[in-house]
């Protein structure tokens, strides 16, 4: 499976032009076809290992949480969950790829981030309660099929 850069940051939780800074210094490594990148499960893998990048996924991570905790004039019901799955990078792929395409199919107004280190995969969504819920249910029941 590869992704595309769009996928790379609804991933990361970085923005598309701070995607191809990082590629212009080497952090991440793909393949541009028909000018379009590419980047492979290993290739992401990788890139999230490298320790300046690890710090900004996680910065961004941290402020979803941090902007759903200090939001006290929300209009509706809201949640926010984080996921931690002690899995290998192959599942960890498989799951964050799980999320993107759901959330993409979905056109929803969650918040998703994803990381990676130490074979634990962390999962956070941020949005509003039914399509949160929808997309937790849609996880752990294709699990039990």
């Amino acid at each position: 499976m590869s992704y595309n850069l769009n996928q790379l940051a609804t991933i990361t939780g970085l923005t598309t032009r701070t995607l191809r800074n990082y590629l212009k210094l080497e952090f991440l490594k793909g393949e541009k076809i028909d000018g379009n990148w590419t980047f492979t499960e290993e290739e992401v893998g990788a890139f999230m290992a490298v320790p300046a990048v690890k710090q900004a996924i996680d910065a961004k991570n941290t402020g979803v949480i941090f902007d759903f905790l200090a939001d006290a004039y929300k209009k509706s019901n809201r949640i926010c969950t984080v996921l931690d799955f002690p899995v290998a990078m192959d599942e960890a792929m498989e799951i964050s790829r799980f999320f993107c395409q759901e959330i993409n199919q979905n056109g929803s107004d969650i918040v998703f981030k994803f990381s990676y280190e130490r074979n634990l995969a962390r999962v956070i969504l941020s949005g509003a309660e039914e399509s949160v819920m929808d997309i937790l249910n849609a996880y752990y029941g294709r699990k039990r099929n």
